[in-house]
């Protein structure tokens, strides 16, 4: 399961124990959404027994991390943790230039822009 959703009142902990527990023991939550859409302390204890098959995330609760996150624990298998850089390959910022450049364009015409940067 992957995650791409922004973080809001109701999407806050949408990952919890009782949803982790309907997930398949061979499962992989992918999170390069938002960190608090997961709950942390649930992932952990669910990767601890064995509910999941794995957890890639690269977004935290607090960045930069808050020292004793239940993520950071040393018993916990098959995690991986990434410095919030999913989002940086070659290609994503390459897009990301060539929006802001078609951007600044846009706006030197007089145009009305995509987004507001």
């Amino acid at each position: 399961m992957s995650l791409h959703c922004p973080l809001t009142p109701s999407t806050t902990g949408l990952i919890d124990a009782r949803r982790l527990r309907l997930m398949k023991p061979d499962a992989i939550l992918i999170n390069t959404a938002r960190g608090g859409l997961v709950d942390v302390a649930a992932l952990a204890d669910a990767l601890r027994a064995g509910q999941l098959g794995g957890a890639a995330i690269d977004v935290l609760p607090r960045e930069p991390p808050v020292e004793g996150s239940p993520l950071f624990a040393r018993d916990l298998p098959n995690l991986i943790v990434t410095p919030h850089t999913a989002w940086a390959a070659r290609e994503s910022r390459q897009r990301a230039l060539d929006q802001m450049a078609a951007d600044i364009a846009a706006w030197r015409r007089g145009e009305r822009l995509r987004r507001v940067v």
